[in-house]
């Protein structure tokens, strides 16, 4: 049974982890996407067609 243990206590680690990289890699990507869209906005008028 001990064995067990460890297995889901050790899979339930890994989870945890996995979901914080997860996490911050969204918020970053979030954050990269705003700040893109933003200098986008700022430079329209300088765009010629």
């Amino acid at each position: 049974m001990e064995k067990a243990y460890t297995i889901m206590k050790n899979s339930g680690a890994g989870n945890i982890a996995v979901g914080i990289i997860i996490l911050v890699v969204g918020i970053t990507a979030g954050v990269l996407s705003i700040v893109s869209g933003a200098n986008l906005l700022k430079h329209k008028k300088e765009i010629t067609f």
